[in-house]
Order: structure tokens, then sequence, then C-alpha cells
């Protein structure tokens, strides 16, 4: 599953613009007053102004060998979130390996390097290095129903985790990350899950809105 875009919103522009372009060293495509695109690997990023924007919890994959590279580069620019005491959390069931960091909206922002991708790198990481948007969180206290809805839009894989608590659809090239916000908080953090509207494109078109998927052209 392949995310091409990911339009998301935030009442901080100017910071989180400046944080991505001149912090995270990533490419500016394009800007307004009211939103700015960014090129992530081969998806994009578009953040537009919302006054009562709420976080969000999203991935960018890495080369599959470059977590420790990436940590490095990381420091220099970011405090890294840790989870007990650890600064690169090592999911062995996903074969992939994670590090966490705030933007500007406390959205909780993660590079992961998974395994299978096997997509190398020998050269120093950099922005550059960068793949794609392979995740986003969405909020939802019905999974299931959320699942469904998604694959009338277009046929995804159930990866991981049940229908009551955790749900992660997709593959490693990209994921909907389903969470029960009754039930669950953020990893690493545990900062609150909010229902955050976006709008997605790619394999699969849709708006969040209101906790409800609404497809679009």
């Amino acid at each position: 599953m392949k995310i091409k875009e990911l339009i998301i919103y935030s009442n901080k522009l100017d910071e989180q613009m400046d944080f991505y372009v001149d912090v995270l060293e990533l490419k500016l495509l394009s800007r307004t007053q009211l939103t700015g695109s960014i090129k992530i690997g081969s998806s994009i990023l578009t953040i537009h102004f919302k006054e009562d924007a709420t976080p969000y919890h999203f991935a960018f994959n890495i080369p599959s060998d470059q977590e420790d590279g990436a940590l490095i580069w990381l420091k220099k620019r970011v405090n890294i979130l840790t989870f007990e005491e650890n600064e690169i959390a090592d999911f062995k069931s996903w074969n992939a390996k994670s590090i966490y960091f705030y933007d500007r909206d406390n959205n909780i922002v993660e590079f992961i390097s998974r395994k299978n991708l096997e997509i190398f790198q020998e050269d120093k990481f950099s922005s550059s290095s960068i793949l794609n948007i392979s995740e986003i969180g969405l909020a939802t206290s019905e999974i299931e129903r959320t699942f469904h809805d998604i694959n009338r839009i277009n046929k995804i894989d159930f990866f991981d985790g049940n229908f009551k608590l955790f749900c992660a659809l997709g593959n490693d090239q990209g994921m909907f990350i389903l969470v029960n916000p009754k039930m669950k908080r953020w990893f690493p953090t545990g900062d609150e899950v909010m229902p955050s509207d976006f709008i997605l494109r790619g394999d699969h078109n849709f708006k969040y809105v209101n906790g409800r998927i609404n497809e679009i052209s």
C-alpha cells in the first residue's frame, strides 16, 4: 500500500514549515499563506492551516540498514522520544526498528527501518535517505467498521492486531494504524490518541473527517 500524499492540519503553519524545511532539510514543493507542501521521498506531506488542529502520529520509511545513521543525524536536530530509555525501538514481530520525535505541533513523527523491504544505503544518512510516508495513525472506537470502510475503497491486507484495541492495515510500503482512543495511547509517549482529520491520496483516496472515512476521487 502506497501513500502518495498525506494532507494534515496545523495551527502553527509557519513553525511547521520551518521545521520540515530548515531543521529536517526536506524539499519545499509549494507554499502559500495557508498551506505548504514538502517532498518526503516518493511521497508529499501537505500541511493546511486550521485553528483547531489536533496532533497526529505518522511515520516515514528509511532504508533498512539506516536506523543508527538516522539516529545520529536526528540527534543534531531534535530531541529523541525514548521508551524505557531506548532511543531505538525494536519491533521484532514486524522486523523493524523505529526512532521517534516531535515536530512543532507535537505530532509524533517516526522514522522506521523495515528489514523486509531490503532497501540498503551505503552513504551517510541525510534527508534524501527518507523513502516515503509509510504510516498514518487513525483514531476510531469502531476499528472493524473503519477496516471495512477502507476495504470498500480498495482492498487492503490485515497486517497485525485486532478489532478491539489496535489494528495495522497494509504492508511494509504503507500502513494505516487504527487505534481505539478509549483503550490505548500513542507509543512511545503515552500521548492521547486524537481523532485528527486528514486527507490521503495514493492506493486509497479518502478524507478522514469527524471520525468517518469519506472516499474522494
